[in-house]
């Protein structure tokens, strides 16, 4: 790979998660704070009395999930919905450090084959 390749390389990456992390940042506040399709479907022949359903559905069975204490849950920082910007930008750092750890790994593998 020669220099201004190795470069260009860098910048898309560079540019690449930039514009992930401006978007996780930015377009996080628009997201639809009501329940998602699942969560609607799962409702579907129940009645809702405040936290309570009544009737029968899947979703009377729900329990909250392992991690539903930890700052991170239900995606805002520590469950205050004014920082749900700040929840996108962590979960995108945290894909693209998986991610390219993952790819770094990989790479490594397929040159010491060559």
């Amino acid at each position: 790979m020669s220099a201004t390749s190795s470069r260009r390389t860098r910048w898309f990456f560079a540019g690449f998660a930039l514009v992930s992390l401006v978007l996780a940042g930015v377009v996080s506040y628009a997201a639809d704070s009501d329940p998602d399709g699942l969560d609607t479907v799962t409702r579907q022949g129940c009645t809702e009395a405040g936290e309570e359903l009544s009737g029968s559905c899947p979703a009377q069975h729900a329990e909250d999930h392992a991690l539903a204490g930890t700052p991170l849950a239900d995606y805002t920082v520590g469950g205050d919905d004014a920082f749900t910007g700040v929840a996108g930008v962590l979960g995108v750092l945290a894909t693209l450090v998986v991610a390219g750890a993952l790819f770094w790994l990989l790479r490594g593998r397929s040159r010491d084959r060559q």
